[in-house]
């Protein structure tokens, strides 16, 4: 009887032990990466915290990868080169959000999409974010516009005054006109003819009123 309880008492204690072990790897949402690729990431990550980089999107770009199924050394080259940008980008921008940073690194890593596309939008004014006008300069060049077009038409609006709502209003209405069969420079130049005035200014949304001037 004492020997079957013994060994009750040992598998309940493997049970534990697995169950343990189970919990820190899905604790760990890098756990699936080999031991030579884990060792890459996590000295990536300590040098984005030594440097003030907002590290937790590295981790976010990890599992992005791990979720995707990709190859643990294909996620290490990833997790390396959105390092890379975001210190192109701290260089570039500045002491920004965290939010607006990864969108700039993000774009940096894109083809065709260089430092001085992006430079016009430095120096924001306080308490204007940036990030709808990264996000949508990306998903533009994404739809197959020439990254210079794109940000040229990007820096336009910003410099119009456009905000949250006129970016993503520019880039519906651009997705739309390409699903139609519109070429996407075409569809962006005719979107923009309707968003910005001769002056350069802002135009009115439909159903809005313009301002009148003081």
């Amino acid at each position: 009887m004492s020997r079957h309880l013994s060994s009750l008492r040992a598998a309940v204690r493997l049970v534990g032990l697995v169950a343990v072990r189970a919990g820190a790897q899905t604790s760990d949402p890098l756990f699936k990466l080999d031991q030579t690729s884990r060792f890459v990431v996590d000295a990536t990550i300590d040098s984005a915290k030594v440097a003030g980089l907002p590290w937790n999107f590295l981790i976010l770009r990890a599992r992005e990868g791990i979720s995707k199924g990709a190859d643990s050394r294909h996620i290490a080259a990833a997790v390396r080169a959105r390092f890379a940008s975001l210190k192109d980008a701290r260089a570039l921008f500045g002491n920004i959000s965290d939010g607006e940073l990864n969108a700039a690194a993000g774009l940096l890593e894109a083809r065709g999409v260089r430092p001085e596309h992006l430079a016009p939008l430095k120096n924001q004014p306080r308490g204007r974010s940036i990030v709808s006008a990264l996000t949508v300069l990306g998903d533009l060049v994404t739809k197959g516009i020439p990254s210079e077009e794109a940000s040229s038409a990007i820096i336009k609006l910003w410099q119009g005054g456009a905000g949250d709502a006129d970016f993503m209003g520019l880039y519906h209405n651009v997705e739309s006109d390409i699903l139609q069969g519109l070429n996407p420079g075409i569809a962006l130049q005719n979107r923009m003819r309707e968003s910005l005035g001769p002056s350069g200014k802002l135009l009115p949304r439909a159903g809005e009123s313009e301002t009148p001037s003081p």
